[in-house]
């Protein structure tokens, strides 16, 4: 009796068969660079300025920008150059909805205490003001109050400056009248405090804070800001250790790897620099 035929699928494959490269199809990659040459480039581009960001000629790109305005994924404004298009910002939208920001932040909290030797800590904004969630403690764990759901003064800490230097006014207004409430918080802020509003001004020119020996004796805080799709705060990074070890300056190799970190999360949830935000 002939043995009855099988099919071959995915889910019956040999189990290595997932790690064996894959054949893709060629003009597809093509497209995928344009695309990827269009994101890094943050603003829409000419035919001819796209192609040269791909690397390749424009003869070559054209056919292909063809097909992604057929599809939606590409679109042209009034000036003929190509930006994202309506398919584009529906993808978008729907990979930004399955991202849980703590979740994603995980892997880059654990890189930062192994590379630095300090300790980390990730902070959301709460309905109290900046709130830690979690803290990757480093080999030598530091002695402090600080531990998940700890709030965090807006005006005494790194990491609740970060936060208010990126806030409407009027919120962090509101939130200020609130402050003696969380670690290290003051009972009021002066209405005119002209060195406050300096602070905040130059968080944003730097792109982070740091605290030395504040608010805890002999700790240190070099803090960044992480950014959503719509240009808000959502994420703020903390490096904490002793402060004879830990250096604070902005060009030193802890704060850059902070920096870097930051930088990529905020682009993996869709922040562009510099970029307009487009009308959903």
């Amino acid at each position: 009796m002939p043995k009855a035929r099988t099919s071959t699928t995915p889910e019956t494959e040999a189990p290595d068969a997932a790690d064996k490269p894959q054949r893709g199809i060629q003009a597809l990659d093509v497209t995928g660079e344009l695309l990827a040459a269009l994101v890094a480039a943050g603003t829409p581009l000419s035919l001819r300025d796209l192609a040269a960001a791909a690397g390749m000629p424009s003869a070559k790109a054209f056919p292909h920008l063809v097909s992604l305005l057929k599809t939606g994924l590409l679109a042209r404004d009034d000036a003929g150059r190509y930006e994202a298009g309506p398919l584009s910002l529906e993808l978008g939208l729907l990979g930004l909805a399955r991202l849980s920001p703590v979740r994603e932040a995980d892997a880059e909290l654990v890189d930062l205490a192994t590379g630095t030797g300090m300790s980390v800590a990730l902070a959301v904004p709460g309905p109290l003001g900046p709130t830690v969630v979690r803290l990757e403690e480093s080999p030598r764990p530091l002695h402090v109050s600080l531990r998940p759901g700890t709030v965090m003064s807006l005006v005494n800490t790194a990491i609740g400056r970060v936060f208010a230097a990126w806030l409407d006014d009027d919120v962090r207004t509101a939130l200020l009248a609130q402050d003696g409430l969380r670690l290290a918080g003051v009972a009021a802020l002066p209405d005119d405090d002209r060195h406050y509003a300096e602070r905040l001004a130059a968080i944003r020119a730097q792109g982070l804070d740091t605290a030395l020996d504040k608010p805890i004796p002999g700790i240190s805080t070099v803090a960044a800001p992480v950014f959503d799709h719509t240009g808000s705060v959502c994420l703020v990074l903390a490096l904490m250790g002793p402060s004879g070890n830990l250096d604070t300056a902005r060009e030193g190799a802890s704060a850059q790897r902070l920096i870097a970190a930051a930088e990529r999360l905020s682009r993996r949830f869709g922040y562009v620099a510099g970029a307009a935000l487009p009308a959903l």
